[in-house]
């Protein structure tokens, strides 16, 4: 019979305490603090996420449940939900966020060489944001609307593992043009983004600085054909031009690359704008294709981790909470790869989240996951492979 440790504390064994320990001495987490520590904090929210919580009161009563095992999991502390509010409000949000990027790196590390669908030696990218509604009169900082409050995240996905690199919170009503001034594009990268990001101003910027960049075309742009290149029309590309801008030649002062795409799946006829023009032009438009990551990289966090709902009001709260939800499912998708794990990332979070207080060992637990059929899989969303 196994008696070593519970399936928690294995999971937490894949933190870099060290580097924890870092973020909290950076931002003077734990000044003055007696009992509770910042530590015991990141481990009862990221017990939360696990395990689907839904509040303080929630997360008090499941663990002081099972208090004689709370020592077990590294909590060192009694648990009271006042205390975990009051952490949440006044405990620097950034000591969470800096240690998301620790992990981040690490991740980014085990899925370098992974395939995502489109040859390619860059760095690719998918840039976009999400909106997660609040209500007004909870959350009055985060006004969007006259009668409705909400928050962004500005994502940056690396489309290897579909990990995300760059995340900036910001009120609903930033638009996402202005992201382009606080993100540092990586030089030779690739960038992949929707008609929301046109600003050729800032993309110009980009180019000087030897970034890659495919986005979608406003219909209404006004340009100068200067070159045709031949097309097999079977493909479904429609024309594949050089241009340059008439009305914002100024802000974008040389050759651009369009590229219009009918999508015979959907119907649609995309055009696309890039400065790349080493790349087939059918390559370009299978990049694009590979945005949509992006939008089941926020539709499956909004469904399976807890950032629509909050057990805090602040901004300091909303913001810690949501940094943690992150640095757990990128621990999970490390655990994935270190494990070498061929199941999906919603199968692993639905085996630790029933778990979590059990003395298994957790290679075991993960092995042993029976087979989701396909249509499951599609319905979940499945990031991370099969």
């Amino acid at each position: 019979m196994y008696s070593g440790k519970m399936v928690f504390a294995q999971v937490m064994e894949f933190l870099p305490m060290y580097e924890f320990q870092k973020c909290v001495q950076r931002y003077q987490g734990n000044y003055k603090v007696k009992d509770f520590s910042c530590l015991d904090q990141f481990l009862c929210m990221a017990f939360a996420q696990l395990t689907y919580r839904s509040s303080l009161r929630d997360i008090e009563t499941c663990l002081r449940s099972m208090k004689n095992k709370l020592y077990h999991m590294g909590i060192r502390s009694q648990i009271a939900r006042n205390t975990l509010s009051n952490a949440n409000n006044t405990r620097d949000w950034r000591i969470y966020a800096d240690f998301t990027q620790v992990l981040i790196h690490t991740a980014r590390d085990l899925y370098r060489n992974d395939d995502f669908g489109v040859d390619l030696a860059n760095t690719v990218y998918a840039l976009d944001s999400t909106t997660i509604d609040l209500c007004l009169s909870v959350f009055p900082w985060a006004k969007f609307r006259k009668t409705k409050a909400g928050i962004k995240l500005h994502t940056v996905l690396d489309l290897r593992g579909n990990i995300p690199t760059f995340i900036e919170i910001t009120d609903a009503l930033l638009h996402d043009i202005n992201i382009l001034d606080v993100l540092v594009a990586e030089p030779g990268a690739c960038y992949i983004m929707d008609r929301g990001y046109i600003d050729f101003f800032r993309l110009y910027r980009w180019k000087l600085s030897g970034v890659f960049f495919v986005v979608r075309s406003r219909k209404k742009l006004k340009f100068k054909r200067i070159y045709s290149r031949k097309v097999d029309k079977s493909t479904g590309l429609r024309c594949d031009q050089t241009i340059v801008l008439t009305n914002s030649f100024k802000d974008y002062p040389e050759q651009l690359r369009r590229i219009c795409f009918f999508d015979a799946e959907t119907g649609n006829r995309i055009t696309l704008l890039t400065d790349d023009f080493s790349l087939p032009a059918l390559t370009i438009t299978r990049l694009y294709k590979c945005r949509w990551q992006i939008e089941l990289f926020f539709k499956w966090i909004k469904q399976h981790l807890r950032i629509k709902s909050f057990f805090g009001t602040s901004q300091n709260a909303v913001k810690t909470q949501i940094w943690i939800a992150i640095s757990v499912y990128v621990l999970v998708a490390i655990i994935k790869k270190r494990l070498h794990i061929q199941h999906s990332l919603y199968a692993i979070l639905q085996v630790i989240s029933v778990t979590v207080f059990e003395r298994a060992p957790l290679i075991e637990l993960l092995t042993d996951i029976a087979k989701i059929d396909s249509a499951e899989k599609e319905i979940q969303l499945t990031l991370f492979g099969d």
